[in-house]
């Protein structure tokens, strides 16, 4: 428990991103995302794009040596 008597979430890695959906449009979300812990930004024209540019750096994290691990379903504890 923390200070606020709220459970501690697990780490999961050490990336983290800012997503800024802009538009949408043809069904399609662009905007920007950014990598804070490398302070790099790029815009992307579909989620897909989204979704491949994060995990690009994700890849490029762990090659460096960053420890990266997703949660799974399996992980999440119930909201009520």
């Amino acid at each position: 428990m923390n200070q606020h008597g709220a459970e501690k979430a697990p780490a999961v890695g050490g990336s983290t991103f800012l997503i800024r959906i802009q538009f949408r449009q043809n069904a399609c979300w662009q905007g920007t995302v950014q990598w804070l812990d490398q302070k790099k930004s790029l815009p992307f024209r579909s989620l897909l794009e989204m979704v491949l540019l994060v995990q690009e750096a994700l890849d490029q994290a762990q090659a460096a040596g960053a420890e990266v691990r997703f949660l799974s379903w399996e992980d999440k504890q119930e909201v009520v």
